[in-house]
């Protein structure tokens, strides 16, 4: 085994052909260079350079060599670039609460550049309805979680605190949705009087909750319930039935009145962002900055 700047030295001298070439871009003298080249020829027992008037050329010898020497040099700095990045290399848990359909919040791509980013990293991903990534974030039970709110209050709970960081990746809305052969039924689209026909509704950790609550306070009404659900399928499910109303994302209404037949209720639309939200205190720790830093690869064109 040669020792890796007397290597460097024989690539160097290689390349450049010359002594005091590679010892300018080596910073050493040329005698440190000269001495190199002697005791890596003394070693192996073989001729490495042949003196030319225009300088050093290889040898037989020393271009089946130069080869073998040049990979040697890049695995070493491989090997001391990981080494170095073991130093800042991120470990740990991050637990993650996860919403709606994995598709719509990016969650395999996501996951696939976090742990390319971060494959020390473990994650831990725990599904439920938006209020309750929300309360367990700020009860320090999950690291971070994705979170549905009105544009401009993802980090705000019911209770008026704002103890959480948040970023939203993306705006979308909510539109009304009524069974097939409601047109006529729907066609006054006060909140007042849509508050009267029969809704399905959500628990209030939902955001169907929250948006529809919102959008009724000014009118002081509360929509006439028939049903409660805790999942998005059943509630269209319920409204293909012929149950009642509901909110429905802006994509599934579209798609399942092209699909269903289900009737969107003209010019009523309800604002709301996508966001991943954090405590605050603990945005510098290293797994919530790979999180961050991840969701600027996946969610590029993010509001504002």
């Amino acid at each position: 085994m040669q020792d890796y700047p007397t290597l460097r030295a024989f690539v160097t001298v290689a390349h450049l052909g010359s002594v005091s070439r590679a010892a300018e871009a080596l910073h050493l003298t040329q005698p440190a260079v000269s001495l190199k080249l002697k005791q890596l020829q003394a070693t192996l027992g073989l001729t490495l350079f042949h003196r030319r008037p225009q300088g050093l050329e290889l040898t037989a010898h020393g271009q089946a060599l130069l080869p073998t020497a040049e990979k040697a040099l890049e695995s070493a700095r491989v090997f001391d670039q990981m080494a170095r990045s073991l130093h800042s290399t991120v470990r740990g848990l991050l637990r993650i609460g996860t919403i709606i359909d994995p598709e719509f919040i990016r969650l395999g791509s996501f996951l696939k550049v976090l742990v390319e980013r971060a494959p020390e990293l473990e994650t831990e991903l725990h599904h439920g309805m938006s209020g309750y990534a929300l309360s367990r974030v700020e009860r320090g039970e999950l690291d971070a979680g994705f979170y549905l709110a009105p544009p401009g209050t993802g980090s705000t709970h019911a209770d008026g605190t704002g103890e959480l960081a948040f970023v939203e990746l993306t705006h979308f809305r909510y539109y009304v949705v009524a069974p097939s052969g409601w047109e006529s039924r729907v066609e006054d689209t006060r909140w007042s009087t849509l508050a009267t026909l029969p809704w399905i509704v959500t628990p209030p950790d939902s955001v169907h909750h929250r948006l529809l609550k919102r959008a009724m306070q000014d009118s002081g009404e509360t929509p006439r319930r028939v049903a409660q659900v805790d999942q998005e399928a059943c509630m269209l499910d319920l409204v293909r039935a012929g149950v009642g109303l509901s909110l429905a994302r802006d994509s599934l209404a579209l798609t399942e009145r092209q699909r269903s037949g289900l009737t969107i209720v003209e010019g009523v639309t309800l604002d709301c962002a996508l966001c991943f939200v954090w405590k605050k205190e603990r945005t510098r720790e290293p797994p919530l900055q790979a999180a961050l830093a991840t969701l600027e690869s996946v969610w590029p064109n993010r509001p504002g």
